[in-house]
Protein backbone atom coordinates (compact mmCIF):
# COMPACT_ATOMS: atom_id res chain seq x y z
CA UNK A 1 0.00 0.00 0.00
CA UNK A 2 3.09 2.19 -0.64
CA UNK A 3 1.07 4.67 -2.60
CA UNK A 4 -2.17 4.37 -0.36
CA UNK A 5 -3.12 7.84 1.06
CA UNK A 6 -1.71 7.83 4.97
CA UNK A 7 -4.69 8.69 7.75
CA UNK A 8 -4.01 9.70 11.28
CA UNK A 9 -7.15 9.34 13.41
CA UNK A 10 -7.24 11.43 16.54
CA UNK A 11 -10.08 11.33 18.30
CA UNK A 12 -10.72 10.98 22.73
CA UNK A 13 -13.54 8.60 22.02
CA UNK A 14 -12.20 4.67 21.85
CA UNK A 15 -14.92 3.62 19.87
CA UNK A 16 -15.39 6.49 17.28
CA UNK A 17 -12.00 6.51 16.76
CA UNK A 18 -11.29 2.60 16.31
CA UNK A 19 -14.93 2.80 14.39
CA UNK A 20 -13.39 5.09 11.77
CA UNK A 21 -10.04 3.31 11.37
CA UNK A 22 -11.85 0.21 10.73
CA UNK A 23 -13.95 1.82 7.79
CA UNK A 24 -10.54 2.83 5.90
CA UNK A 25 -9.14 -0.76 6.44
CA UNK A 26 -11.72 -1.77 3.67
CA UNK A 27 -10.66 0.64 1.53
CA UNK A 28 -7.87 0.18 -0.49
CA UNK A 29 -6.25 3.49 -1.67
CA UNK A 30 -6.52 4.51 2.21
CA UNK A 31 -3.55 3.44 5.54
CA UNK A 32 -4.44 4.30 8.97
CA UNK A 33 -0.90 4.38 10.22
CA UNK A 34 -1.83 5.59 13.50
CA UNK A 35 -4.19 6.67 16.27
CA UNK A 36 -4.70 8.80 19.10
CA UNK A 37 -6.88 10.85 21.86
CA UNK A 38 -5.28 14.28 23.18
CA UNK A 39 -3.51 17.17 20.91
CA UNK A 40 -0.24 16.15 22.38
CA UNK A 41 -1.20 12.74 19.77
CA UNK A 42 -1.56 14.46 17.16
CA UNK A 43 0.96 16.64 17.15
CA UNK A 44 3.52 13.62 18.19
CA UNK A 45 1.86 11.77 15.03
CA UNK A 46 2.27 14.58 12.47
CA UNK A 47 6.40 15.58 13.58
CA UNK A 48 7.12 12.20 13.92
CA UNK A 49 5.31 9.98 11.15
CA UNK A 50 4.08 12.46 8.46
CA UNK A 51 1.04 10.96 7.41
CA UNK A 52 -0.85 12.61 4.80
CA UNK A 53 -3.61 13.70 6.34
CA UNK A 54 -4.92 13.64 10.11
CA UNK A 55 -9.06 13.67 11.12
CA UNK A 56 -8.94 15.67 14.81
CA UNK A 57 -11.94 16.50 16.49
CA UNK A 58 -12.25 20.12 17.97
CA UNK A 59 -12.91 18.45 21.58
CA UNK A 60 -9.51 16.82 22.05
CA UNK A 61 -8.00 17.38 25.11
CA UNK A 62 -5.50 19.97 24.27
CA UNK A 63 -7.81 21.48 21.77
CA UNK A 64 -8.06 20.14 17.97
CA UNK A 65 -8.12 23.94 16.76
CA UNK A 66 -4.82 24.52 18.07
CA UNK A 67 -3.69 21.18 17.12
CA UNK A 68 -4.60 22.60 14.19
CA UNK A 69 -2.84 25.23 14.44
CA UNK A 70 0.35 24.04 15.39
CA UNK A 71 0.78 21.53 12.36
CA UNK A 72 -0.14 23.90 9.98
CA UNK A 73 3.15 26.11 11.44
CA UNK A 74 5.34 23.08 12.10
CA UNK A 75 4.27 20.50 9.44
CA UNK A 76 2.73 22.31 6.27
CA UNK A 77 3.18 18.93 4.22
CA UNK A 78 0.48 17.55 6.75
CA UNK A 79 -3.06 18.03 5.88
CA UNK A 80 -5.94 18.52 8.76
CA UNK A 81 -8.84 17.77 8.67
CA UNK A 82 -11.74 18.61 11.60
CA UNK A 83 -13.78 15.57 11.76
CA UNK A 84 -16.88 16.12 15.05
CA UNK A 85 -20.15 16.92 16.02
CA UNK A 86 -19.79 20.93 16.36
CA UNK A 87 -21.91 22.74 13.77
CA UNK A 88 -20.77 25.94 15.46
CA UNK A 89 -20.24 28.62 12.88
CA UNK A 90 -18.03 30.00 15.26
CA UNK A 91 -15.88 26.59 14.91
CA UNK A 92 -15.76 26.06 11.73
CA UNK A 93 -14.45 29.55 10.68
CA UNK A 94 -11.94 29.08 14.04
CA UNK A 95 -10.91 26.03 12.20
CA UNK A 96 -10.43 27.30 8.91
CA UNK A 97 -8.66 30.21 10.41
CA UNK A 98 -6.21 27.63 11.98
CA UNK A 99 -5.04 26.16 9.34
CA UNK A 100 -7.34 22.97 8.72
CA UNK A 101 -8.19 22.35 5.32
CA UNK A 102 -11.44 20.55 5.68
CA UNK A 103 -14.51 20.52 8.43
CA UNK A 104 -17.12 17.28 8.16
CA UNK A 105 -19.19 16.47 10.48
CA UNK A 106 -19.31 13.16 12.77
CA UNK A 107 -22.88 12.41 11.05
CA UNK A 108 -21.10 11.15 7.77
CA UNK A 109 -21.18 8.03 6.30
CA UNK A 110 -17.67 6.65 6.03
CA UNK A 111 -17.92 6.98 2.27
CA UNK A 112 -18.23 10.66 2.23
CA UNK A 113 -15.14 10.80 4.71
CA UNK A 114 -13.31 9.15 2.67
CA UNK A 115 -13.67 11.07 -0.39
CA UNK A 116 -13.04 14.34 1.47
CA UNK A 117 -10.07 12.65 3.27
CA UNK A 118 -8.92 12.17 -1.05
CA UNK A 119 -9.99 15.76 -1.80
CA UNK A 120 -7.57 17.42 0.99
CA UNK A 121 -5.21 14.85 -0.07
CA UNK A 122 -5.16 16.22 -3.43
CA UNK A 123 -4.83 19.77 -2.51
CA UNK A 124 -8.57 20.68 -2.53
CA UNK A 125 -10.51 22.82 0.93
CA UNK A 126 -13.70 20.84 1.90
CA UNK A 127 -16.51 22.18 4.37
CA UNK A 128 -19.61 20.56 4.84
CA UNK A 129 -22.14 22.25 2.03
CA UNK A 130 -24.93 23.13 4.78
CA UNK A 131 -22.07 24.44 7.03
CA UNK A 132 -20.74 26.85 4.75
CA UNK A 133 -23.57 27.96 3.49
CA UNK A 134 -24.05 29.19 7.59
CA UNK A 135 -20.73 30.43 7.83
CA UNK A 136 -21.13 32.24 4.19
CA UNK A 137 -24.66 34.25 6.05
CA UNK A 138 -22.72 34.49 9.77
CA UNK A 139 -20.14 35.84 8.15
CA UNK A 140 -21.89 38.63 5.73
CA UNK A 141 -23.69 39.74 8.92
CA UNK A 142 -20.54 40.72 10.19
CA UNK A 143 -19.06 44.67 10.02
CA UNK A 144 -15.75 43.72 10.91
CA UNK A 145 -15.42 40.79 8.25
CA UNK A 146 -12.49 40.77 6.86
CA UNK A 147 -11.90 38.81 3.54
CA UNK A 148 -9.93 39.12 -0.10
CA UNK A 149 -10.57 41.91 -2.66
CA UNK A 150 -13.01 40.88 -5.75
CA UNK A 151 -11.06 40.05 -8.65
CA UNK A 152 -11.76 41.04 -12.16
CA UNK A 153 -9.25 38.30 -13.70
CA UNK A 154 -11.87 35.57 -13.56
CA UNK A 155 -12.62 34.08 -17.13
CA UNK A 156 -16.57 33.51 -17.58
CA UNK A 157 -16.33 29.79 -16.72
CA UNK A 158 -14.61 30.54 -13.65
CA UNK A 159 -17.21 33.15 -12.28
CA UNK A 160 -20.12 30.44 -13.20
CA UNK A 161 -18.53 28.29 -11.45
CA UNK A 162 -17.86 30.42 -8.76
CA UNK A 163 -21.40 30.83 -8.27
CA UNK A 164 -22.38 27.75 -8.04
CA UNK A 165 -19.75 27.41 -5.58
CA UNK A 166 -21.75 29.94 -3.42
CA UNK A 167 -25.12 27.76 -3.65
CA UNK A 168 -23.18 25.09 -1.78
CA UNK A 169 -22.90 22.69 -4.52
CA UNK A 170 -19.76 20.42 -5.07
CA UNK A 171 -17.07 20.06 -7.56
CA UNK A 172 -19.48 16.98 -8.68
CA UNK A 173 -22.93 18.84 -8.84
CA UNK A 174 -21.10 21.40 -10.61
CA UNK A 175 -19.66 19.06 -12.85
CA UNK A 176 -23.06 17.44 -13.97
CA UNK A 177 -24.63 20.50 -13.86
CA UNK A 178 -22.24 22.35 -16.53
CA UNK A 179 -21.33 19.19 -17.91
CA UNK A 180 -17.86 19.33 -17.40
CA UNK A 181 -15.50 16.87 -15.21
CA UNK A 182 -14.75 16.61 -11.75
CA UNK A 183 -11.19 17.16 -12.71
CA UNK A 184 -12.01 20.04 -15.04
CA UNK A 185 -13.87 21.50 -12.28
CA UNK A 186 -11.21 21.32 -9.44
CA UNK A 187 -8.35 23.20 -12.47
CA UNK A 188 -11.02 25.95 -12.22
CA UNK A 189 -11.33 25.76 -8.42
CA UNK A 190 -7.37 25.84 -7.79
CA UNK A 191 -7.08 29.10 -10.79
CA UNK A 192 -10.38 30.72 -8.59
CA UNK A 193 -8.75 30.33 -5.59
CA UNK A 194 -5.02 31.62 -6.74
CA UNK A 195 -6.24 34.50 -8.59
CA UNK A 196 -8.40 35.83 -5.58
CA UNK A 197 -5.42 35.01 -3.29
CA UNK A 198 -8.48 32.87 -0.83
CA UNK A 199 -7.76 29.63 0.91
CA UNK A 200 -10.55 27.65 0.73
CA UNK A 201 -14.43 27.34 -0.84
CA UNK A 202 -15.73 29.69 2.77
CA UNK A 203 -13.96 32.41 1.15
CA UNK A 204 -14.47 32.12 -2.25
CA UNK A 205 -18.11 32.08 -1.66
CA UNK A 206 -17.95 35.32 0.99
CA UNK A 207 -15.71 36.72 -2.20
CA UNK A 208 -18.61 36.03 -4.52
CA UNK A 209 -21.08 37.53 -2.67
CA UNK A 210 -18.92 41.05 -2.21
CA UNK A 211 -18.72 40.58 -6.22
CA UNK A 212 -22.39 40.58 -6.16
CA UNK A 213 -22.98 43.16 -4.15
CA UNK A 214 -20.49 45.48 -5.34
Amino acid sequence: MSDAIRIAVIDDHPMFREGVAQIFTSIDDIEVIAEGATAADALWVAQELRPDVILLDISLPGGGIEAAATIAKTCPGVRTVILTASESELDVAAALQAGARGYILKGSSGAEVAETARAIFHGASYVAPSLAARLLIQMGKRPNVTASKPTNDLTGREEEILSLVSRGMTNKEIANRLHLTERTVKHHMTSIMRKSKVRNRVEAMLMFRRMAEA
